[in-house]
């Protein structure tokens, strides 16, 4: 089974488009780890405010080495995160 998160960012007011730039960086370098399968960042198309991030690793431990990777935590922890008025992670494991 893998491992799975849908993540809900919601940028605070002004800062969506900063969001929408940082995405795709962090997308292409997650990408690239040995146990990412899937990392799809999306805009809600009605609500430029609201994104989602679908994402899919071989399993809890490559979920955790995506977390301390140094990309994650640059452009993540350091960059992005500051810019959110909120964020939810919701986890699940394929069937």
């Amino acid at each position: 089974m893998a491992f799975v998160l849908a993540a809900r960012l919601t940028a605070a007011d002004g800062n969506e488009e900063r969001v929408a730039e940082l995405l795709p960086q962090l997308a292409a370098a997650s990408r690239e780890e040995p146990g990412c399968q899937h990392y799809q960042p999306c805009r809600d198309p009605e609500n430029p405010r609201s994104f989602l991030i679908f994402e899919v690793y071989d399993d809890a431990a490559a979920f955790e080495a995506h977390g301390a990777s140094e990309h994650f935590q640059s452009i993540a922890v350091g960059e992005m995160f500051p810019l959110l008025e909120n964020r939810e992670r919701n986890f699940y494991t394929t069937i």
